[in-house]
């Protein structure tokens, strides 16, 4: 790989005693691959040596290479999410700063990689709303957040500005900015070949439009997490000294072990945290938490959902959540979604204001007298595991569902939970000769080729939905 020479003067300018280590690394040597474990779901890893745990994640584990994540059901399902253990650090600045449940929002969320990992940091009760303004990635992220299972998740398509309406609505704000993207130059070719100086400039303009928007929805009080994955300092320390000076904010300190490796912000006092790959395994990252000075909170105003179409569902639907009392049913368009009690009022506020995509768990479109469960369903850590009869599947025809052929089970007629190695791969409606196949055609996976050996990276353990 080559670089150009005016991002190699950037190293220099930035860090004059370890810019050539640092161009070393993301020239000659290979990016680290890492996952992390959803934990809700009981994953554990299925092999017995070789994964090295992520030092600063405790359900990161470091892979010795890639694997056909693509054929595994256990990636398809969410029993564990393919993550830079660099970005995984958002989860020990969440268990490290936060305590006791609060409302959480992810201004720039897809992936989702961040967004899954705070939803696995934070306390229990904790509301997470995940928002992406680019329509096509927040289909992604709405696909990763559903793998994930929980069900106090909210998924929005706004732009930042949009959320000034939510006015210190929240406890904690993550801002992942859009960047420049040099930290990624290692494992992607367009992040070299779009590098310039003016790109940078755009990227910093972005961001402090976009931390400035964010920081009228935070409470005061409050924390903004700020992250990049960029190495310059006017994309990082430079939009942390702009909430500094503008907003009077103050930077929070994150306890670091010194064997992380952890490299201390560049040319402030301010507290940031980079990781390097010269330094620590992973990708580049650039993060500092800032807290908002304490003040009156000006709450926004609720504004009611009118319900759409039918307000009626098919009995006993409610019973294939596990804990059903603690859910509310509402109808949007012809779809069923539960939304845990005390998450309504946030669900009417953000219908209010925002493009919703996605609340709590889609539990089945109705059809007639019927309700067709939801892939949603299926994956949820809520999912009662005796609502529905389940048929164990091979790995043969777990692959072909996913591909969305047709399938035949041995199972009652009607709708069946399949399951491969016990863990729910999705729904299908047995008709005794044949079932229909419910596994949702956006995600269908499109290779015909089926690896010699189904991939084991990790398994589900005897509790597939609670804490394990």
């Amino acid at each position: 790989m080559e670089i150009s020479q005016q991002f190699i003067a950037q190293l220099q300018a930035l860090l004059p005693h370890e810019w050539e280590a640092l161009a070393a690394a993301i020239t000659t040597t290979p990016p680290a691959v890492s996952i992390r474990l959803n934990t809700a779901k009981g994953a554990h890893e299925a092999r017995t040596t070789g994964l090295e745990p992520v030092p600063w994640c405790p359900a990161g584990r470091y892979l010795a290479g890639r694997e056909p994540f693509t054929f595994d059901t256990a990636f398809q399902t969410g029993l564990y999410y393919v993550q830079d253990a660099s970005s995984m650090f958002i989860a020990h600045v969440i268990g490290s700063l936060v305590d006791g449940p609060v409302r959480y929002l992810d201004l720039c969320a897809a992936p989702g990689g961040k967004t899954t990992a705070a939803i696995q940091a934070l306390p229990p009760g904790s509301t997470v709303v995940a928002n992406e303004v680019m329509p096509q990635r927040a289909r992604v992220l709405c696909e990763n957040v559903t793998k994930w299972g929980s069900p106090r998740c909210f998924v929005t398509s706004n732009p930042a500005s949009d959320f000034k309406q939510l006015r210190h609505y929240f406890d904690v704000v993550a801002v992942d900015a859009p960047c420049s993207g040099e930290g990624m130059m290692r494992k992607e070719a367009e992040a070299v070949a779009q590098w310039s100086p003016a790109l940078v400039r755009q990227c910093a303009a972005l961001q402090r439009s976009i931390v400035d928007d964010a920081w009228h929805a935070l409470k005061p009080g409050g924390l903004l997490i700020y992250s990049t994955c960029t190495y310059n300092s006017e994309e990082n320390e430079q939009v942390v000294q702009h909430l500094i000076d503008t907003c009077q904010a103050t930077t929070v300190e994150v306890p670091v072990e010194a064997g992380w490796k952890v490299h201390p912000g560049i040319g402030t006092s301010a507290h940031c945290y980079r990781f390097m790959p010269h330094l620590t395994r992973g990708e580049g990252l650039f993060m500092a938490v800032l807290r908002k000075p304490e003040g009156k909170a000006k709450p926004p105003k609720m504004k009611a959902v009118k319900a759409r179409g039918n307000t009626a569902w098919p009995r006993g639907t409610e019973h294939w959540l596990e804990c059903a009392s603690d859910y509310s049913l509402a109808m949007r368009g012809d779809t069923i979604v539960a939304i845990p009690h005390d998450l309504e009022p946030c669900a009417a506020l953000l219908h209010g204001v925002l493009h919703v995509l996605h609340e709590g768990i889609t539990l089945g479109t109705v059809k007639g007298k019927n309700c067709v469960p939801s892939h949603a369903l299926a994956l949820s850590t809520a999912l009662n595991p005796e609502a529905f009869a389940r048929c164990e599947v091979d790995y043969a025809t777990a692959m072909a569902y996913m591909r969305g052929e047709t399938v035949v089970v041995d199972a009652p007629r009607g709708y069946v939970l399949l399951t491969h190695h016990g863990s729910p791969i999705g729904f299908a409606n047995n008709l005794g000769s044949r079932a229909n196949n419910l596994y949702p055609k956006p995600w269908r996976i499109l290779s015909t080729h089926i690896p010699a050996q189904e991939p084991a990276v990790v398994t589900a353990g005897s509790c597939v939905h609670g804490e394990g």
